[in-house]
């Protein structure tokens, strides 16, 4: 009995885990072999995004501390002709526009390179 086993052992299909294991190997090997090279990965980020960055900091610290400025800046803002919670509303206004607008002008020219 026991040399029956072992023939059967050793006479045994592959099972359909070990065919699909060696199909997927093949098919990557095959997608790997006609994918297109990748260019390098840019080093750092460019002008561009050095611009982005400075947008993002007048935007996250510059329009904060003038914010935090605008009680002692009463006279002037009543010059302008807005009242303290108006310039609370506008200030941040101009430099969320722009941040949205050089984070769009940035993505979409990196996309171009």
């Amino acid at each position: 009995m026991g040399d029956l086993a072992g023939e059967e052992r050793t006479t045994a299909a592959p099972s359909p885990e070990d065919e699909s294991a060696t199909e997927r190997a093949d098919d990557g090997a095959q997608r790997a072999a006609t994918r297109p090279a990748q260019a390098p990965p840019a080093e750092g980020f460019g002008w561009r995004g050095w611009v982005l960055v400075g947008m993002v900091l007048v935007a996250f610290l510059v329009v904060p501390a003038a914010i935090l400025a605008l009680p002692a800046a009463q006279g002037l803002i009543a010059d302008v002709g807005l009242s303290l919670r108006d310039a609370y509303l506008v200030l941040p206004l101009p430099a969320a526009i722009l941040l949205g607008a050089v984070a769009v002008w940035a993505a979409l020219a990196s996309r171009r390179e």
